[in-house]
């Protein structure tokens, strides 16, 4: 699913250059759940921005379901995002003045899925999220494990093929971060493919693969399956 080779980024001012990521090289196949580590500052945040498509690389080359993205402008770039991949984040990153189901519901307004047909899709994924006793509460209404259920509803309503997942559990206490992963392992297990940047070595546990990095380098890679 995933092919980037020598990948770049670099971040300048005037009177520095910092290199993010330094000829980064790594596959993801379709299917699997593969963690990304490394103390802060070592670019996975970058990384993960540039694999949603978020941000440009400064090099090499990034193929994306057999297609080279890395040249592709905004227009482009937005359209694989939407119809493709889903983000959850570490800050939840919910509309407040907007119900759960409104939340929900943003992504297949955005590809214009029709009014009746959003209906029945945000309502199957709060059931399966087991939130839609929720459905008419504001995030502030809700628990920071709740408000992480209702994100991974809103990152999977529109069947994206891909998953990114950055630090999905690092607000969250040992028990609704574990309710979190388990509903990622559920989700890969059905066949999505998921990429979760974590600090966490227990989270990373869940995964098949895990992806060290240093100083915007990949420095070791071990198979847990």
């Amino acid at each position: 699913m995933i092919k980037i080779t020598d990948l770049e980024k670099f971040y300048k001012t005037e009177e520095l250059q910092t290199i993010a990521l330094n000829k980064l090289s790594f596959e993801v196949k379709k299917g699997e759940f593969v963690a990304v580590m490394g103390p802060s500052g070592c670019g996975k945040s970058t990384l993960l921005n540039i694999l949603g498509m978020l941000d440009d690389s400064d090099g090499g080359s990034f193929i994306f379901n057999g297609e080279e993205v890395i040249n592709y402008n905004e227009r482009k770039r937005a359209n694989i995002r939407k119809h493709n991949i889903g983000f959850v984040f570490q800050s939840f990153n919910l509309i407040d003045q907007l119900t759960v189901f409104e939340n929900v519901e943003l992504p297949l307004i955005y590809t214009g899925v029709k009014k009746a047909d959003r209906k029945k899709k945000v309502e199957e994924v709060l059931e399966k999220m087991q939130i839609m006793h929720r459905r008419n509460h504001f995030p502030q209404q809700l628990s920071g494990g709740q408000q992480q259920r209702v994100a991974v509803a809103r990152a999977v309503v529109n069947d994206p093929k891909l998953i990114l997942a950055d630090e999905p559990t690092g607000n969250l206490d040992s028990s609704n971060g574990n309710e979190v992963m388990d509903l990622l392992t559920e989700l890969n297990a059905q066949g999505t493919t998921i990429i979760m940047v974590t600090h966490s070595e227990h989270d990373a546990k869940f995964t098949h693969r895990i992806i060290r990095m240093l100083d915007g380098q990949k420095v070791t890679e071990n198979s847990l399956i």
